[in-house]
């Protein structure tokens, strides 16, 4: 037994944290995002998030509390801009990079291996992305990167009370997204399978799993008063089939990079066999555990497995630390690999390209939905105030889905809009217009629904993005409405539409 920053380990196997370096790849990582934060716009789930933290509750039909509450404080804290929106995302983001080292650290890896560590992920396709768009991945991957680190402390420094804080980190993160339960509970699966199993008889281990279930016991509340809203959105968001995991692990490798993927798979193959690291191999066995899972359940759904990357990456990175120490000439082969990769991944996944460059060779990512708004939210404009000023009294919008809501709601104070209604997801639940309401501007929606619905409705405008770019909404009818058929209460049902944008 001998004493790390003065916690007693079991292994021998934690260092001190290179903070200098490590700080300095931080710094480095958000004078690389930051600056593009602003380009082209916000997605749809950013401009939905901004719009339910002008509303802050416990919980929302689709996602708990957390993102829109981020982008409220970004918005108050750094302006209610694309950046200030975005700037909890790059918080996010810097704070992934430096669990990441520390993590490296306490798996042994000197400042070396820390900062090609925090390098790597940092450069990562799915770190480079949770840092420039707020998403609910932002804050759940923070949270994954922590409670792998306090497992690890727990294992190898054998001081069970990292569990308690592995659990406190649980039971907050699940305000971002309930899917960083599937950590602890795959852990704890592979505790029992490959050990070591006396963990399993800490009394640490199961304090911090009621300290998890007693602070997320709010969210599991709300669920079961609201009739468990995450479920139906479960079985809305639970597209696709067994063919979709045939694609996993190119999807995996496009989350991680492909020269970080052979790091992970480096790392995953060490930490299950090598001696040094059998106390944590019960991390690596999650991995498996839990991708089996996600293949079984949502074949689609990489991205609820990303969390289980990063501490396997470190793991890799200590190894190829290890190996570039037999030769100089390495080192130098394995910066140039990853700087090639790291430019390319930048430059496939943040907006550095100037917006008409882009558009010409955009496939389908989250950032095809940053185009466009201002435009949207100018022509519904235009419709408005085209209406007779009598009509305008008592003329709402009615938006197809929350991108467009969200985008109406944040620029509404530069633009003359009346009040906004949606039936997408939560906003359902904010209830329909007001009954007697007979003038509505519909935005996206089903033209055939609306002739049913309305006893007159003409096609104003067709949305463009002004970039010709196949988008959602891109040609859909922005339509002034007059005479509704029936009461808003019989109408409103068919209004809903419960999923993804």
């Amino acid at each position: 037994m001998f004493t790390i920053e003065g916690v007693a380990a079991r292994t021998g196997l934690a260092v001190p944290l290179a903070r200098r370096p490590v700080a300095v790849v931080a710094a480095l990582y958000a004078a690389l995002v930051f600056p593009l934060a602003g380009n082209y716009g916000l997605t749809a789930d950013e401009l939905y998030f901004r719009m339910l933290g002008d509303d802050p509750r416990w919980g929302y039909f689709d996602q708990p509390a957390l993102a829109p509450l981020f982008a409220k404080a970004g918005a108050v804290l750094f302006g209610d801009t694309v950046w200030g929106v975005r700037a909890p995302a790059l918080l996010c983001g810097m704070a992934i990079v430096v669990l990441s080292a520390l993590i490296t650290a306490e798996l042994g890896g000197g400042p070396r291996a820390q900062v090609l560590s925090a390098a790597a992920i940092g450069t990562s396709g799915v770190v480079l992305v949770m840092g420039h768009f707020l998403l609910t991945n932002s804050p759940d991957l923070v949270a994954w990167c922590a409670v792998a680190l306090f497992a690890l402390r727990a294992l190898l420094r054998g001081d069970g009370k990292w569990w308690l804080a592995a659990g406190v980190t649980c039971g907050v993160a699940t305000y971002a997204k309930y899917v960083v339960l599937l950590l602890p509970v795959t852990l704890v699966v592979a505790l029992l399978v490959v050990g070591p199993r006396r963990e399993l008889r800490s009394r640490w281990l199961w304090a911090g799993a009621a300290l998890a279930l007693v602070i997320s016991a709010p969210n599991f509340v709300y669920q079961a008063v609201n009739g468990w809203p995450q479920l139906v959105m479960a079985r809305a968001l639970s597209e696709g089939d067994w063919t979709d995991g045939l694609m996993f692990p190119l999807d995996v490798a496009i989350l991680a990079g492909p020269a970080v993927t052979v790091i992970l798979g480096v790392g995953v193959v060490c930490v299950l066999r090598q001696p040094r690291w059998r106390p944590v191999r019960a991390l690596g066995a999650a991995y498996l555990l839990g991708t089996a899972l996600v293949l079984a359940v949502a074949p689609s759904g990489v991205d609820y497995t990303e969390g289980y990357l990063m501490p396997l990456i470190a793991a890799g990175c200590v190894v190829v630390d290890e190996w570039m120490d037999r030769s100089r000439s390495r080192v130098a082969v394995v910066a140039s690999v990853l700087a090639v990769f790291a430019v390319v991944q930048v430059a496939t996944s943040l907006p550095v390209m100037p917006a008409r460059v882009y558009v010409k060779f955009a496939g389908s990512s989250l950032t095809t939905e940053t185009f466009g708004w201002e435009r949207l939210v100018g022509q519904v404009s235009d419709a408005y105030t085209a209406l007779p000023a009598d009509e305008r009294s008592r003329a709402v919008v009615l938006t197809r889905n929350f991108g467009e809501a969200g985008a109406l709601h944040w620029m509404r104070e530069d633009h003359p809009l009346p009040r906004i209604y949606s039936g997408h997801n939560e906003l359902y639940l904010r209830g329909a217009p007001p009954e007697g309401t007979d003038v509505v501007i519909a935005v996206g929606m089903d033209e055939n629904r609306l002739k049913q619905d309305f006893g007159a409705c003409e096609v104003v405008a067709r949305i463009d993005n002004g970039y010709g770019l196949q988008t959602t909404e891109q040609g859909r009818a922005i339509s002034v409405c007059r005479e509704p058929q029936a009461s808003w209460a019989e109408l409103w049902p068919g209004y809903r539409l419960i999923g993804a944008y």
